[in-house]
This record gives C-alpha cells, structure tokens and sequence, in this order.
C-alpha cells in the first residue's frame, strides 16, 4: 500500500540545511545557500527512488531541487 507523504506547500519559505546538502551540491551552490539558505517552494519533483523531492528558488532567482529531510521551516 502507498505511503502518504506530508509534502511542504508551494509557496512555503523554508531554509536549506547546507550540513544535509553539501556533500551531494556544487561549490557554487554551497556559496549561494552560505550567503543566503531560505528559498521558496515552488514545485515538486520525482526522485529515482520513488520519493519526492522540492523544487525551490533561491534568493538569486535560480532553481533547484532539495529533498524534504534536507529543508525546513525558515
């Protein structure tokens, strides 16, 4: 049977947690999210193991997809 998932809603401010991320993201991303970890919930994405990820936009205006342990609340 299906999980249901408690996704964050489009539109929500969340902060990225660079410590979840860095490992996995370029150095200019990391530099991006130092300087500045909030974003903005903007969609949703399918992983590759059937989970699903946020898209956010950073405070520059790009885009890029977190998984939601590596967010939260702002």
């Amino acid at each position: 049977m299906p999980q249901l998932v408690n996704l964050t809603k489009i539109g929500t401010r969340v902060k990225i947690d660079l410590d979840k991320v860095q490992d996995r993201i370029s150095g200019n991303l990391i530099e991006k999210i130092s300087s500045d970890p909030k974003a903005t919930v903007i969609d949703y994405k399918m992983t590759d193991g059937g989970g699903v990820g946020v898209v956010l936009k950073l405070a520059d205006g790009t885009k890029n997809w977190f998984f939601e342990n590596e967010i939260g609340r702002s």
